[in-house]
């Protein structure tokens, strides 16, 4: 069985304040980590304080982003090494923003995995096809592409290890959602993939998310799938209450 993992993607919200006020509201009332995985995807500018304040609860923190060089002349970056240095245990890399606003490649987020896998954090490796690749019946190539040049060099204990989320561009944010056959369709090319380059033990134990509208209200569809182990969560991550509220439809 592999253990249902929910994370928050606040993306670039919140103030320090209504951070901490929502670790507050969540820190005790979380299920157990034994049961789920409860993942606060923060903005880097809170890390260290919720971080200290996280530090005796079940919930876990994930970064946004990182770069691939522990130190530099990186202006503007976030160092792994400096992160894991806080507690964290979750970096998202790939995300489709990154990859359409900051013309992120497979090669950059490749050299990220293995960064934040070097710094003893997991990764959680989003991938996801546009509304124009999906129409032309070209997800699953193009989902095998990202997989496949995404994790070139990586153990298989990396990536049993790691957390994968398949994120459909057309999904995200605008209130449309792959139905829970769609997700888990998608899911399994993303399992099979994983299957075709490390074996059937790895991708077995690989969990994979499923990210775009998801809400407390249809959560319960995708997690019954046999390919779904979580979802990546952007809006509704964002209250407190309904945080808990995806949690509990899971646990």
């Amino acid at each position: 069985m592999r253990k249902p993992i929910i994370a928050g993607n606040w993306k670039m919200n919140k103030t320090l304040a209504e951070a901490q006020s929502f670790a507050e509201a969540v820190k005790n009332a979380v299920p157990s980590k034994d049961v789920v995985d409860s993942v606060i995807g923060s903005p880097a500018l809170f890390l260290a304080p919720l971080a200290w304040n996280l530090k005796d609860s079940d919930v876990q923190l994930s970064a946004q982003n990182c770069y691939w060089e522990n130190s530099g002349a990186f202006t503007g970056e976030n160092s792994p090494a400096a992160i894991a240095d806080l507690g964290v245990q979750y970096v998202i890399i790939g995300h489709s923003e990154r990859r359409e606003y900051f013309h992120e490649t497979d090669e950059d987020i490749n050299k990220k995995a293995k960064a934040i896998f070097a710094n003893n954090m997991t990764p959680i490796f989003c991938c996801g096809e546009s509304l124009e690749t999906y129409e032309a019946g070209k997800t699953a190539e193009w989902i095998e592409g990202q997989i496949t040049n995404g994790l070139v060099g990586l153990s298989n204990e990396q990536v049993s290890s790691m957390v994968i989320a398949y994120e459909p561009i057309w999904a995200i944010g605008t209130g449309k959602s792959a139905d829970a056959n769609i997700a888990d369709e998608i899911c399994g090319v993303v399992r099979s993939t994983v299957e075709k380059l490390y074996g059937k033990e790895v991708s077995d134990a690989v969990r994979i998310q499923y990210g775009g509208s998801v809400k407390p209200e249809n959560i319960a569809e995708y997690m019954a799938k046999e390919n779904v182990d979580g979802a990546l969560v952007g809006g509704a991550s964002l209250e407190a209450d309904s945080f808990l509220a995806l949690l509990e439809a899971v646990k």
